[in-house]
C-alpha cells in the first residue's frame, strides 16, 4: 500500500475568538449534516492539525475557508498567511468570497495579493432539509449576479473550490461549461448525503455528466460525513468511480480535518484510501495522495 508523502488540499484552522465562526459559537445548531458540532466547537491550531497527522508522512496542506465572510472577507486570509509564515503550513490558501455582492472584484483582489491564496470558495451547498443546508437558494450557481463574479476569477487567476449537494450537480456541469477556462475543485466527493436508491442514483448520474467538463476536478475527502459508520467497503464504490469516470489525473485525497475527525482518526481515514487504491500503480497512487495536489493548487 502507498507509503510515500502526502499533500492534504483540503483542511480548517480556526481560532473561535476571532468571532468569524458563528456557526460554532452563537449560532451553532444541534445537528449538522455531519453530526453534531458541539465537539469541533473548540480552537484548531496548526499543532493540533499536525498531531492528528501522527505516523503518515504529510509534507503539505491546503487551508479552506471556514469562515464567515463578514465585512472584510481577508481578515481570515490574512491571519493564515501569517501563520504560514512561522509555521509553513498551511501552503495554500483558498480564500472566501460571496461571488453576488457587488465589491467582488475588489475582494478577489484583495485576496490575490496574498502569496498562498489559489483560490476561493463560497459554499452552495443547499438540501431540501433545513438540517443540512448551508446555503439558502438551491439555484446560486445559475444566479446571474453570482455568474458575474465567478466570471472574475480566472482574472485574478484563481480557482473555485464548490461545495454542493448531488440535486445541484446539473448547475455545476452548466457552471463548468459556461467558464471552461475556469479550474473547479468539487469537494467531498460531490457530498452524497442521500443513501436511498434514488439518491445514489442523482449523485451518480450528476457526477458522471460533470465528469465531461474537463475543468473539473475531485476531492475524494470527508465520506465519513455523510455515513458515519463507515467502511473500507462502504467507501470503495464512491472512491472506485469517481476515479472510473474522472480519471485518476482529475482526483486526489483531502481530509476535511478536524470536521472528518468526528468519525475517524487520519490513520483509520487514509488507511482505508490506501487500500482501495492499492492496485493501481505506484504513480498513479503517488498522484491520488500527492501530485495531482501539487499540480491543482500551484504548490
Amino acid at each position: 500500500m502507498y507509503d510515500g508523502d502526502i499533500i492534504d488540499p483540503h483542511h480548517h484552522l480556526w481560532d473561535l475568538t476571532s468571532g468569524w465562526y458563528p456557526w460554532l459559537t452563537t449560532d451553532r445548531s444541534d445537528e449538522m449534516v455531519f453530526g453534531d458540532p458541539a465537539p469541533l466547537a473548540q480552537n484548531y491550531m496548526i499543532p493540533d492539525y499536525l498531531a492528528n497527522w501522527s505516523g503518515l508522512s504529510l509534507t503539505k496542506s491546503v487551508h479552506i475557508t471556514a469562515a464567515h465572510a463578514g465585512v472584510d472577507a481577508t481578515a481570515e486570509t490574512r491571519w493564515l498567511q501569517e501563520l504560514a509564515g512561522a509555521h509553513g503550513f498551511p501552503h495554500g490558501i483558498v480564500a472566501g468570497a460571496a461571488l453576488e455582492q457587488e465589491n467582488v472584484e475588489w475582494t478577489l483582489a484583495a485576496q490575490a495579493e496574498f502569496a498562498n491564496v489559489r483560490g476561493i470558495r463560497q459554499i452552495v451547498s443547499w438540501h431540501k432539509n433545513p438540517v443540512f443546508n448551508f446555503c439558502e437558494r438551491s439555484d446560486i450557481l445559475a444566479d446571474a449576479k453570482w455568474r458575474r463574479g465567478f466570471a472574475m476569477l480566472n482574472k485574478f487567476g484563481l480557482s473555485f473550490d464548490l461545495m454542493l449537494f448531488p440535486t445541484q450537480l446539473p448547475d455545476a456541469l452548466d457552471l463548468a461549461r459556461a467558464f471552461p477556462e475556469t479550474r473547479i475543485i468539487l469537494n467531498h466527493t460531490g457530498s452524497p448525503v442521500d443513501r436511498d436508491e434514488a439518491g445514489l442514483a442523482r449523485w451518480r448520474d450528476g457526477m458522471k455528466s460533470l465528469s465531461t467538463a474537463d475543468n473539473v476536478a475531485v476531492k475524494i475527502s470527508d465520506l465519513c460525513a455523510y455515513d458515519h459508520d463507515w467502511t473500507v467497503a462502504s467507501f470503495r464504490p464512491f472512491v472506485r468511480d469517481t476515479i472510473e469516470w474522472f480519471g485518476v489525473e482529475r482526483c486526489m485525497f483531502a481530509s476535511d480535518f478536524p470536521v472528518a475527525l468526528l468519525h475517524g482518526s487520519a490513520r483509520q481515514i487514509y488507511s482505508a484510501f490506501m487500500e482501495i487504491v492499492a492496485d493501481l500503480s505506484a504513480d498513479e497512487q503517488c498522484a491520488l495522495f500527492h501530485d495531482n495536489a501539487v499540480n491543482y493548487y500551484g504548490l
